[in-house]
């Protein structure tokens, strides 16, 4: 039987939908929630992904600005503008587009972000404040997955789930979001990577698979459980002749056989992507509420 598809774009409406709400009813008591983007360059694909991001920020009621500084900026003066960013209180929510140029630090840039503006829930602080279950912004992407599987009726509570990953923005955070002892979570979860033996034998087990490995196609069939539900991370840009760009977006599962085993899964595009963007809208609009009222609900 084909698996459920689980429709990405759809639950993003709903999300979408409920921040804007929210956002009117923070505006009418004066505060408009506010979004910074930094970009660094002119990495054609950093330039849509802030693109769409900030159409979908106005979108939702949420003040924008995207700060688009040059590829030869330095270390000292990247900082010294997110300090500046920092200190705005036009802005809630500070988000810097990676990659950076290869002379920039990663580290030090998020690392300067003052955590109650890391839209992302990247900085260090954050990090350990998710691990340890206390309240903070959840990264996009995994809290992006966490919804789909809510909202799709596919509760983690009491299941065995695998994530193929172990990166600092997918795997790791969202194991660390699953494994908590409170509702929406206390799964069983499993975290696989590029030293596992026998990949296929762990994935074999899970209910549900999370598959965020940067790798087209990693996950194929007979790597599956039949009937799990099938999470795609992957974004993945592969030749295709067939198309006028040349190229194609898959994920890290092989969606059409897979899909043939599974009792659910997320396609590439259309999946965990527009979750993404959803949840920087959400935790902005969350940031705002927590800046200005001290509270998390409006």
């Amino acid at each position: 039987m084909t698996a459920q598809i689980i429709d990405g774009r759809a639950i993003a409406a709903q999300v979408r939908q409920e921040v804007r709400e929210r956002a009117e009813r923070l505006k009418a008591l004066g505060i408009v929630p506010g979004l910074a983007f930094v970009l660094v360059g002119d990495n054609p694909s950093s330039l849509s992904y802030v693109r769409a991001k900030g159409e979908a920020a106005q979108d939702a009621g949420i003040y924008t600005e995207t700060f688009h500084l040059p590829g030869s900026i330095t270390q000292e003066e990247l900082l010294e503008f997110i300090s500046r960013l920092n200190a705005d209180h036009r802005f809630h929510a500070i988000l810097v587009q990676l990659p950076l140029p290869s002379h920039l630090s990663e580290e030090k840039v998020i690392g300067a972000i003052s955590p109650e503006k890391d839209v992302d829930g990247v900085t260090p602080l954050n990090m350990g404040r998710l691990l340890r279950g206390e309240p903070c912004p959840q990264p996009c992407t995994p809290k992006g997955v966490v919804e789909l599987l809510l909202r799709s009726g596919y509760r983690p509570e009491g299941k065995h789930v695998v994530i193929c990953g172990r990166s600092n923005i997918v795997g790791k955070p969202l194991a660390a979001i699953l494994m908590q002892k409170r509702e929406g979570a206390n799964a069983t979860v499993t975290v696989c990577h590029t030293g596992t033996r026998d990949l296929a034998y762990f994935t074999r087990q899970a209910e549900i698979l999370i598959a965020a490995m940067g790798q087209p196609k990693a996950i194929t069939a007979d790597m599956v459980r039949p009937g799990a539900v099938v999470i795609d991370v992957g974004n993945n840009w592969i030749p295709d002749p067939g198309r006028k760009s040349g190229r194609r977006l898959v994920g890290d599962v092989d969606f059409e056989a897979v899909k043939e085993v599974a009792g659910a899964i997320t396609p590439v595009p259309g999946g965990v992507g527009p979750m993404t963007v959803a949840m920087v809208l959400y935790n902005t609009v969350e940031m705002a509420q927590k800046q200005a009222l001290g509270i998390s609900e409006v």
